[in-house]
């Protein structure tokens, strides 16, 4: 399953291949950063163990001049990449976040979860719950001193984006003590269906479209399909169940992903939910371009964006 799968990726995913006894070589593996005192911005961050028999770590990023009489918001984040690449020790997502922290002045939770297929879904959600829980635990010197456990977003591109709104499903469902979710934001999140829709019926995505559609299975053998609630919400019966009150999505014009993010917009604003989403498509960019190009005019402007609405 893993050659097919992988044999068949397309030339813009290079980072992932199979061996020759089958085990999966992530190319980018040991592109990783120390946490550091950022130069540029201020931030420093810190790592930190949450389940060692499991090896979940994350990264806690502490904006500049944090006071902790003065508590700010917690923003948990969850890195893209299909659900079998990234790291939440990267150079791109460590950059991603020290701006994003001192934008938005919040004190952040970059998560190191586990990916597929070694552990394919729900393992992702289930390590993304068990940090979430445990940032209320009190055992955690940063979040206690300065985080405010009644104002808790959670954010994340792709794959990550993703994992926020099946978070925010659970904390719907679940009511964590001592976690008050205000709100997600979703960039170019990384939903499927049975049924194409909008521009993944287009030529120029098809090679990408198929692929696509093994990797589901590929990352979640169990699946029954790619109608489940948490690739597809809106299949989700309790989708009207969305355990925070406002939603900010980003969506990109040249991304073929564009179209599930619009569909979220739509099945959000009419499926009984109480809260309010905004969808926001930024012309002439690709797949997660803030994340991949932050210096940029519009990757600025994003993150100026998610830091607005993490503070109002």
């Amino acid at each position: 399953m893993a050659d097919e799968v992988l044999n068949s990726l397309p030339e813009f995913f290079p980072s992932i291949a199979v061996g020759k006894n089958g085990q999966i070589e992530r190319l980018n593996s040991h592109d990783v950063v120390p946490p550091s005192l950022d130069p540029a911005t201020g931030v420093q961050s810190k790592d930190v163990e949450i389940a060692a028999e499991i090896i979940l770590s994350a990264r806690i990023y502490l904006p500049p001049n944090a006071d902790p009489t003065k508590k700010l918001p917690l923003l948990f984040y969850y890195h893209g990449g299909c659900f079998i690449i990234g790291s939440a020790f990267s150079p791109r997502y460590h950059k991603h976040l020290n701006q994003l922290v001192a934008q938005a002045n919040a004190v952040a939770v970059s998560l190191n979860y586990r990916l597929a297929p070694e552990f394919p879904i729900p393992a992702a959600f289930e390590d993304s719950w068990r940090a979430l829980k445990w940032s209320a635990e009190g055992n955690e010197v940063w979040i206690n001193e300065f985080a405010d456990l009644t104002r808790v977003y959670l954010g994340g591109d792709s794959a990550g984006a993703n994992i926020a709104h099946n978070m925010a499903m659970r904390v719907g469902s679940e009511n964590p003590v001592g976690i008050n979710l205000e709100g997600i934001f979703l960039n170019c999140p990384y939903f499927g269906g049975v049924d194409p829709i909008g521009c993944e019926t287009a030529e120029e995505y098809l090679k990408w479209t198929k692929f696509i559609e093994k990797l589901w299975g590929f990352v979640c053998p169990s699946m029954r399909d790619r109608d489940e609630g948490w690739v597809n919400p809106g299949k989700d019966p309790k989708i009207s169940g969305l355990g925070c009150g406002k939603v900010l999505v980003y969506v990109a014009e040249k991304d073929f992903l564009k179209d599930r993010g619009w569909y979220y917009n739509e099945v959000l604003s009419n499926c009984g939910w109480k809260g309010e989403i905004e969808c926001v498509e930024v012309a002439g960019e690709a797949h997660i371009f803030s994340v991949i190009a932050p210096d940029t005019q519009v990757g600025i402007d994003m993150i100026k964006r998610v830091a607005s609405f993490i503070n109002h």
